[in-house]
């Protein structure tokens, strides 16, 4: 292929009117012009239906590598690395050169473009997201994603979220939800480095986020049995008060109070009693 025609097909591919246009999925995927291997590959078709020979396989996956390509950066920006994505569209392209019938008439390029696609669409769908969402949110993520590509092209500037929400038919409330969503089919690992370069770091992403502080536990557990304690009688909660705040002992309170000490037991017994089920509560 000759790279001048290459590189134009790959930057002119958005602009050009092909009059094939394939349905995939739910929208159509743009697609390349046509090229000089469109054109010199059908004779290398002919001889793979004869011959099934592997070296004329490769020359045809050599020579249809920038579609792959072209197609793969359709779904980039969407969790998943390009380069990853261009893998799994090559499954989709050796699947389509074994199936291909230059008989039938049609480009190759024409032909490959459902299965590479599909492909591409698959691993999305097999790969799951990093946190459970709906189907329909999931599908409604992918296509505010494609209108936000679509867009930008078109308008030549970062779309709006009113735009964006036209473009689909759907409010903008859900416009925006469906924008956020991205987010979550990847989550960041917490040692992600902040910063934008090594000599710019920013430290990892857990030393941003918040730890449990142990005083706010002892704090809501201070506040609950104060809570308690106003709940018991006023004799009650004067013996748990001398008992276990100002540490003295039965008989001590007995004196003070001007009672015996196995009455003092039976108060002090039933006081934690209540003060056990307060706090269960």
């Amino acid at each position: 292929m000759d790279p001048q025609e290459t590189a134009r097909a790959e930057d002119d591919g958005d602009e050009a009117a092909d009059p094939e246009v394939v349905e995939v999925a739910a929208a159509p995927v743009a697609r390349p012009r046509v090229t000089s291997t469109d054109v010199a590959t059908p004779e290398l078709f002919a001889e793979f239906q004869r011959r099934r020979d592997p070296a004329v396989r490769e020359q045809l996956i050599l020579a249809h590598m920038n579609l792959v390509r072209y197609l793969a950066r359709k779904f980039a920006n969407r969790g998943e690395p390009l380069e990853d994505l261009t893998q799994v569209g090559m499954i989709g392209l050796i699947n389509a050169i074994d199936r291909f019938d230059p008989g039938r008439g049609i480009r190759f390029a024409t032909y490959a473009t459902p299965t590479i696609v599909g492909e591409i669409r698959r691993h999305f769908r097999d790969k799951g997201w990093a946190v459970k969402v709906p189907r329909r949110l999931q599908e409604l993520s992918l296509a505010a994603n494609r209108a936000v590509d679509e867009l930008s092209q078109k308008l030549d500037r970062a779309p709006t979220v009113g735009e964006i929400a036209t473009r689909l038919g759907i409010p903008e409330e859900e416009a925006v939800e469906a924008l956020e969503l991205s987010d979550l089919y990847e989550l960041p690992s917490l040692d992600r480095d902040l910063g934008s370069d090594e000599e710019d770091s920013g430290g990892a992403l857990a030393d941003y986020i918040g730890r449990e502080d142990p005083g706010i536990e002892r704090f809501e557990r201070r506040n609950r049995l104060s809570q308690a304690l106003k709940s018991l009688p006023d004799r009650e909660r004067q013996i748990i008060e001398m008992r276990f705040f100002r540490n003295l002992s039965q008989t001590e309170v007995a004196k003070r109070m001007n009672i015996s000490q196995m009455h003092v037991s039976r108060l002090q017994h039933r006081a934690l009693a209540r003060l056990r089920e307060y706090i269960r509560e």
